[in-house]
């Protein structure tokens, strides 16, 4: 365990973040699962303000570092995909 003050405090904040990173991760992960069933679905006007929702949140975890910008950009980029494909 951490021994000076400063220490302590980091490891004490760390767990804080942690747990943070944790919830936001779990929650755009459900927002993505959402979607998809409603695409698959073919739920289309449901389908879109999932995929509203699911990409704020994606572009949310890039900006905070939960996840690489071009991964949450690839991401956003596949679900559109599904998305217009039960559009045509």
């Amino acid at each position: 365990m951490a021994n000076s003050p400063q220490a302590r405090k980091r490891a004490k904040q760390n767990i804080v973040r942690r747990e943070l990173n944790v919830s936001q991760r779990s929650a755009m992960r459900t927002q993505i699962k959402k979607f998809i069933k409603l695409v698959e679905a073919g739920n289309k006007e449901e389908a879109t303000e999932a995929y509203r929702t699911a990409s704020s949140l994606l572009d949310r975890s890039a900006r905070k570092n939960l996840q690489n910008r071009n991964k949450a950009s690839r991401l956003k980029s596949r679900l559109n995909t599904r998305l217009k494909a039960i559009s045509a």
